[in-house]
């Protein structure tokens, strides 16, 4: 299904569909040519906003957790991916753990990792799921609502120095990290030999910064339209980052007000080249973590000074109980696609360079200027008419698989950033 774009100014957007039809051979050869360059992340998913006048990536995940809204039928996909993506890094793999987040009672989450089991094993591997919660001493079955099941390992060091990680019977080639890593990178995956860890334990959100995958991504956009003669704000969202804020002693307000200003003022000077009559608006995000957490809509600079205890206290903290010191001040896309009469937003998810599927997230209770990811979402798969690579020049440029196709081609220049931002980040010693 495809959502309907309910907005008046198709045309810039249209213009961009009609453009990446165009250019679908010019496209795939630059993004080859990135691939030789660059090596892409494992697997990656990117939020992206339908604006009718502008389709961005808002956000880029390295470890995703939504595999199990993925349309079933593109399994496949997932498979062949997952097999190029163990290929590229150890082509003799057999044994494979993977370490999942902590959330042992988020059946959502559980399923997510059910799924991507399923899927290492379909593409030849031997998978075990290894626990960092120190209560799992023992192999520990869970049992889950969609009738699928998965056992918990405790995980330890093995061999004379502890050298490498594994199960007590299991001694994997790689690690698989589904933990993003925001509570920093725990001593059981500090200082392995011989064995890939991945992602890379950098980029976690100990470490990583929105704001260096955003300067990345400018690059990307500017390159990639000028291959193709296109303005980048269609592509891309204006940012700053702002940092040494504390929201609970009330410092840096100014430094996030003049941020949120230029940004504003930025965007509002491409609406008037546009004509685009909204309102313009910007997120303010931690510039670190995820789960919706530490995230407010502004659309004046004067809202950010002055917060109230509750805005304070949001903003503040994060996952894992994280101060929140470093900001990224983001262009607010607006998302004019619905669902069941609630805002929605699509979710791409890739393997290694290519795109397996994604759903929407769709929110009933929030505006189409407002962050989805907050409790009261529910999933949609995006059930594609055609592959996100089969575009059909045939059809109108806001046809199933042309959208579908403009979706991939955004989420694979996110990709492609994500590549830079892993390379350029990467510590000059092992952890």
């Amino acid at each position: 299904m495809v959502p309907h774009l309910t907005t008046a100014l198709t045309g810039p957007l249209l213009d961009l569909e009609k453009t990446f039809l165009a250019g679908a051979t010019t496209i795939e050869q630059w993004l080859r040519g990135q691939w030789l360059e660059h090596t892409p992340p494992f697997y990656a998913s990117v939020d992206l906003r339908n604006a009718g006048f502008k389709l961005a990536p808002v956000d880029t995940n390295l470890f995703p957790g939504g595999f199990n809204n993925l349309n079933p039928a593109f399994q496949p996909l997932c498979v062949q991916a997952a097999m190029a993506a163990i290929e590229k890094i150890c082509p003799e793999a057999k044994n494979l753990l993977l370490v999942p987040e902590n959330h042992t009672r988020n059946q959502f989450y559980l399923q997510n990792v059910a799924r991507l089991a399923t899927i290492l094993r379909q593409a030849g591997l031997n998978v075990r799921i290894g626990s960092l919660l120190p209560e799992i001493t023992a192999p520990t079955a869970l049992e889950l609502p969609d009738g699928q099941s998965l056992v918990l390992e405790p995980i330890q060091r093995l061999g004379p120095e502890g050298r490498r990680l594994g199960l007590a019977d299991f001694n994997p080639c790689a690690i698989l990290l589904n933990n993003d890593l925001s509570a920093g990178v725990p001593d059981m995956l500090k200082n392995l030999h011989e064995q890939f860890l991945i992602p890379p334990p950098h980029a976690g959100w100990a470490t990583r910064k929105k704001t260096q995958h955003f300067a990345a991504y400018d690059e990307v956009a500017e390159d990639f339209a000028a291959m193709l003669g296109l303005d980048p704000w269609l592509i891309n969202p204006e940012f700053e980052a702002c940092s040494q804020i504390d929201f609970q002693a009330r410092q840096g307000e100014e430094q996030l007000a003049a941020a949120v200003d230029a940004v504003l003022t930025r965007v509002r000077a491409k609406y008037r080249e546009y004509g685009v009559t909204e309102k313009p608006f910007v997120i303010v995000k931690a510039d670190a973590g995820t789960y919706g957490m530490g995230i407010m809509t502004v659309r004046d600079a004067t809202e950010v000074v002055g917060l109230n205890r509750k805005q304070r206290n949001k903003m503040a903290v994060v996952k894992e109980g994280l101060q929140v010191s470093d900001v990224i001040v983001q262009e607010g896309v607006h998302t004019f696609e619905t669902v069941d009469e609630g805002v929605a937003e699509p979710v791409v998810y890739m393997m290694d360079r290519y795109v397996v599927g994604g759903f929407y997230r769709v929110h009933t209770a929030r505006g189409r200027d407002e962050n989805l990811n907050a409790p009261g979402m529910h999933f949609k798969p995006l059930c594609f008419d055609t592959y996100c690579s089969l575009p059909d020049p045939a059809s109108s440029p806001d046809a199933p698989p042309n959208r579908f196709f403009a979706y991939g081609v955004v989420a694979r220049l996110a990709l492609v950033a994500a590549a830079l931002e892993i390379e350029r980040t990467a510590p000059a010693y092992s952890l």
